[in-house]
């Protein structure tokens, strides 16, 4: 089983698992076909499929039972019958899950690629990674996906809509490091939470993650 991270932060439970497994090898890790297999069947793309079920298989291995997974009007992914909040996201082979009894996580993890350059004046405020100019192409690289990822994170424990991640939130800029935390600002909401966000460095992604006591 290649569960490749998990541990415990922020009181939360928080796990990856590398998806090298195919989807029939993931359906018989799960025993409980009725949970899933619903919704399994409306999805024809087959990366979206293997998405799923390894959420599920991941999810398993951090509550040591399977659960029934159902989703609120807002999108947010819940469990059925049970009181704690979970996160899910998946990036390049990989599904992210953090789950907390008493507050909301939020968990993003991004893959590594170039692509964000393109798009950094959509999420990147001008008060943001501050001597950006001075930064190798390595750095900014890591910097403006850690921004991305920060954003979403907070974005899934602020359960607003139309969050603009220019204008409603921003990073303070940190020191760059593999690991570590940093805040996160939120300008939407009228209490203006401040978020501390952990993240790490892996050389195929980046992952983000944070609580919002409720």
């Amino acid at each position: 089983m290649p569960l490749f991270s998990r541990w415990s932060e922020e009181g939360g439970l928080w796990g990856i698992w590398k998806v090298i497994e195919t989807a029939g090898e993931l359906e018989n890790m799960l025993c409980h076909k009725s949970f899933f297999m619903p919704e399994l069947e409306s999805v024809k793309a087959p990366k979206r499929r293997l998405e799923m079920l390894a959420t599920r298989v991941l999810l398993k291995t951090l509550l040591g039972e399977e659960k029934r997974m159902a989703h609120l009007p807002s999108g947010r992914p819940c469990l059925e019958d049970d009181g704690r909040q979970i996160t899910v996201s998946h990036t390049g082979g990989y599904v992210a899950v953090g789950i907390h009894k008493e507050s909301l996580p939020g968990i993003d993890i991004e893959h590594v690629g170039e692509r964000v350059r393109k798009v950094a004046s959509r999420f990147v405020r001008p008060d943001e990674m501050p001597g950006v100019e001075r930064m190798d192409g390595n750095e900014s690289l890591y910097r403006l996906l850690l921004h991305w990822s920060a954003k979403e994170s907070m974005y899934k424990v602020m359960e607003l809509d139309e969050v603009d991640f220019c204008r409603h939130l921003r990073v303070r800029p940190f020191p760059f490091a593999e690991k570590g935390t940093f805040v996160g600002e939120e300008f939407r909401s009228e209490e203006r939470r401040s978020f501390r966000i952990h993240y790490f460095i892996h050389p195929d992604f980046v992952c983000t993650y944070c609580v919002r006591s409720v």
